[in-house]
């Protein structure tokens, strides 16, 4: 079954299991335990140790991420006992006047923190979880902005994890041709001018919207849904935190993580160790161009817990031991969203989303090499098929390197068709990794919104798949007018993309006015 359709069979059973049962991790243990026999012949005894040969091999790949989530994860609760994000709650709340505003600066603070996804959803999500809380915005409110601000932003930041792995997928000088590729990235930047008009606009619909309702009227931000996650409502904080408690930690921890970013770039080569200094980067651009991400933010993240420590025990706001004690209740706090990024990443191996076991890799690479589409059609393919095994892997960056060095080799160079397919390939990607269940993105931001990780995912979907169906037709017009050159058809498609968007948006918000008033009763407060 290797290198066969059969190989996406692992992720769908996952993904399908999770939502019709609601049990994340039972679904995803199945689903790589299904990849496994599938490989082995149907040996369960064999499949079971290919199972774990499988999760230490993904594991052990990505221990500096565990670290990195579990040092974020001991930085949150020390915030939480210091009362910096005690007295921050209650400085946004006088200078935060409207649910509006806490909903703006949420995207805003997002918008911000374009360095890296995973620093990102759990940065924004613990920084402004009180202030939502205090507006009452549903928990799957607060986890659609903190996802939502988080690829999309990062993989139209030019400095960024995100900017170095695709400019290492490309030929040449990458990263100037990820540069190129940003205006044409429709789907990621209508997705931050949506998040934006919701905030403004007040304005939901599906399943979103019956949350909001019920937060503002009973005051539940979980909507009556049961939180997968864990909540550290327990902790005590210090009455003497002051907001500079929590604002300073943040920046050393931003400070640290670039820092690491530029070092691990400029410095090191995690195959060869220390590199000559003839093969040193020459800029700072071409350090976060050859950056290993997640040694960057495990080293600069452990750097940071040490300076703010440090600094907590000199403001007397934190002891030692209150430290010390942090490091268990931050790992507990970080336990669920490891735990299903392990079976993710688990089921991405077993599929072969980069080569090898099932091999999926070469199952997209054989079928598109030998396509015979016409090239106006290459945008709009590549970006359904980029969704696709995005949604199926769980991983986008796993889909930059399926899919990316394909369509450089069918079209060649760094022409307008090149640069649109391959903007849309990378916009695709972000789509599938919204809304798949099994990507650590999505996963992380539910860890950092705090939002039951299923009702997180089935009250995004509908957002993005509104982007993603604009974005479909754009990059169909798009390739019908790339011969007009680069910046005609820019501004073509985006012309196409905003009145589809602003006609869709009226049209909803017109239904949802139609509409009966959802009535909340015993039986349908718990659906």
């Amino acid at each position: 079954m290797e290198g066969t359709f059969w190989a996406f069979l692992p992720a769908i059973i996952a993904i399908v299991l999770a939502l019709i049962t609601k049990q994340v991790y039972v679904s995803l243990f199945l689903g790589v335990f299904v990849g496994a026999m599938m490989y082995v012949g149907g040996d369960p005894l064999n499949g079971l140790f290919t199972v774990f040969k499988v999760m230490s091999e993904k594991v052990g790949a990505n221990v500096p991420i565990i670290v990195f989530l579990v040092v974020l994860g001991i930085l949150v609760v020390l915030m939480q006992k210091s009362g910096g994000a005690r007295a921050y709650g209650d400085w946004a709340g006088r200078k935060i006047k409207s649910k509006k505003g806490a909903l703006a600066a949420t995207a805003s603070l997002g918008c911000l923190i374009f360095v890296d996804d995973y620093f990102n959803c759990l940065t924004v999500g613990s920084v402004m979880r009180p202030v939502t809380d205090r507006f009452k915005v549903s928990r799957s409110k607060l986890s659609y902005i903190i996802d939502s601000t988080a690829a999309p932003v990062c993989i139209i930041a030019p400095i960024s994890s995100w900017a170095a792995a695709v400019a290492g997928e490309l030929e040449g000088n990458g990263l100037v041709m990820f540069i190129s590729t940003i205006p044409f990235n429709v789907y990621a930047i209508l997705t931050i001018i949506m998040v934006f008009a919701l905030c403004f606009l007040k304005f939901d619909f599906g399943k979103m919207r019956r949350n909001e309702l019920f937060t503002e009227r009973t005051g539940d931000v979980h909507s009556g849904i049961s939180n997968d996650g864990g909540e550290n409502s327990e902790i005590k904080s210090n009455s003497r935190g002051r907001v500079i408690d929590l604002v300073i930690p943040v920046i050393i921890l931003i400070v640290c993580c670039i820092g690491g970013m530029i070092y691990t770039g400029y410095f090191y080569n995690w195959d060869t160790e220390l590199i000559d200094s003839e093969l040193q980067s020459s800029n700072i651009i071409e350090a976060f161009s050859n950056c290993e991400a997640g040694m960057s933010l495990a080293i600069g993240s452990t750097i940071a817990l040490i300076i703010i420590s440090v600094y907590y025990m000199i403001r007397r706001t934190v002891s030692f031991k209150e430290i010390t004690g942090s490091f268990v209740d931050g790992f507990k706090a970080m336990v669920p969203a490891i735990l299903i990024l392990t079976f993710a990443w688990s089921i991405s191996g077993i599929m072969g989303a980069k080569g090898g076991y099932l091999d999926a890799r070469a199952f997209v690479e054989n079928n598109l090499a030998n396509s015979a589409f016409p090239q106006w059609l290459f945008p709009a393919i590549f970006f359904i098929l980029a969704g696709a095994i995005a949604f199926a892997t769980g991983t986008s960056w796993g889909t930059f390197g399926v899919l990316v060095p394909v369509a450089v080799t069918i079209l060649g160079g760094s022409g307008t068709m090149a640069i649109l397919t391959v903007s849309a390939t990378l916009g695709g990607a972000v789509f599938g990794d919204h809304i798949s269940p099994i990507s650590d993105t999505t996963i992380l931001a539910s860890a950092g919104a705090q939002c039951n990780h299923v009702e997180h995912v089935n009250t995004q979907l509908p957002y993005a798949a509104l982007v993603a169906g604009i974005c479909a037709v754009t990059y169909l017009i798009g390739g019908l007018c790339v011969d007009l050159g680069g910046v005609l058809s820019g501004v073509i498609m985006w012309a196409v993309a905003l009145t589809l968007f602003v006609g869709i948006v009226i049209l909803l918000r017109y239904i949802e006015k139609k509409r009966k008033p959802i009535e909340f009763s015993e039986e349908n407060m718990k659906e």
